[in-house]
């Protein structure tokens, strides 16, 4: 998942971009706050913005509505700016959420989480992690020159492991994910679905794609 950041402090830029960067997520920024961003904002291949409020001759919530015309991207707002008031013309913006500096790095990681599970997949057509596609509008899983069809739990369970790549997920993770989602899962039977996910991913040449952490999970990549 690529997040992009729109934040004039190159020292808070330079934190956020370590901190996701060491939980497994991609990064572009902006870095010129000379000229109008928004065109520059729309150009950029993005998941997830991280925008700041008070930018150097601009408005973090014009931004953010000029954004929300061209595309629904979700946008989180990192700002210094506190209040009730802040909040509100956020979410009257477009914003997805909203987390005040300093901020806590569990809290902000917990939330960028959390806003890409709300949004529906089928926004997005296609997600990539070592090569391996999975086909979002299609529920199929591409690697090389081969496809296959996914079930609707297996779509979902490596739907949630792209979105987490090479992090370990537990079971109750899983299960949870799957619970609000609806498609609750006991622990036997989410073992099945795994070892059914696995073998269909062995018949396109995916060996060990998806793989066990003895004690404590799962991860792919």
């Amino acid at each position: 998942m690529k997040i992009l950041l729109v934040e004039d402090d190159p020292k808070i830029r330079q934190e956020l971009k370590v901190l996701l960067e060491n939980n497994q997520y991609e990064i572009a920024m902006i870095e010129d706050f000379t000229k109008d961003i928004t065109e520059e904002i729309n150009k950029i291949a993005k998941d997830l913005i991280l925008l700041d409020i008070n930018l150097p001759n601009q408005n973090g919530f014009d931004i953010c509505k000029k954004i929300k015309e061209k595309e629904s991207v979700p946008i989180i707002f990192v700002t210094s700016c506190t209040g009730e008031e802040s909040e509100l013309k956020s979410i009257l913006s477009g914003g997805d959420d909203f987390i005040t500096k300093p901020y806590n790095k569990d809290i902000l990681l917990e939330k960028i989480k959390r806003t890409i599970k709300k949004q529906n997949p089928i926004q997005y057509k296609e997600i990539n992690v070592n090569g391996v596609t999975l086909d979002l509008h299609l529920s199929l899983v591409k690697y090389q020159n081969n496809s296959i069809e996914l079930t609707r739990n297996e779509f979902l369970l490596l739907y949630y492991f792209f979105i987490n790549p090479k992090k370990i997920i537990t079971k109750e993770e899983l299960l949870d994910y799957l619970w609000n989602e609806k498609y609750y899962l006991d622990d036997n039977i989410l073992t099945v679905n795994i070892n059914r996910l696995r073998k269909k991913l062995e018949e396109i040449g995916l060996q060990d794609f998806i793989t066990t952490i003895r004690k404590k999970g799962y991860k792919i990549g």
